[in-house]
C-alpha cells in the first residue's frame, strides 16, 4: 500500500514562508498527477496546486497564484509546495495527494478531488496576522 507523508507545516506570521514536502513510500510514475489540497476550519477541502509532468505543467487556485509554487523530485518520490507571502486565510490543514492512474488533463488541472486516490495525513499550517 502506498503511503504519503507530509511535512514542513508550522506557525508563521503573515508575510512569512513555509515549504511543505510530500514523500511517497514507493515509486510514483512521473506522468501521474500530484496535488496539494487544504481544508480550513469550517470550510470544504479545496484544491491548491497540481503538477503533471514537470514544473511547466502546473496549476494553482486563484487564491494562491503568484505566492505558491508546486514542484517535484521524482528521484525522491517527493513533491513540494513552496508558500510565500502567507496570509492568515492560508491557515488550514494541507494534504498532498496523487492520482495513480491516467487522468484527463482537465481533472488534474482543475484539482478534481475524486480523481486523486491516495492521500497523506495532513500537516497544519497556521498564519498569524
Amino acid at each position: 500500500q502506498v503511503r504519503l507523508v507530509e511535512s514542513g507545516g508550522g506557525s508563521v506570521q503573515a508575510g512569512g514562508s513555509l515549504r511543505l514536502s510530500c514523500t511517497a513510500s514507493e515509486y510514483i510514475a512521473s506522468s501521474y498527477c500530484r496535488g496539494w489540497f487544504r481544508q480550513a476550519p469550517g470550510k470544504e477541502r479545496e484544491g491548491v496546486a497540481s503538477i503533471e509532468r514537470g514544473i511547466g505543467d502546473t496549476d494553482y487556485a486563484d487564491s494562491v497564484k503568484g505566492r505558491f509554487t508546486i514542484s517535484r523530485d521524482n528521484s525522491k518520490n517527493s513533491w513540494y509546495l513552496q508558500m510565500n507571502s502567507l496570509k492568515p486565510e492560508d491557515t488550514a490543514i494541507y494534504y498532498c495527494a496523487v492520482a495513480r492512474r491516467y487522468l484527463p488533463t482537465s481533472d488534474c488541472r482543475n484539482l478534481v478531488q475524486s480523481a486523486f486516490d491516495t492521500w497523506g495525513q495532513g500537516t497544519q499550517v497556521t498564519v498569524s496576522s
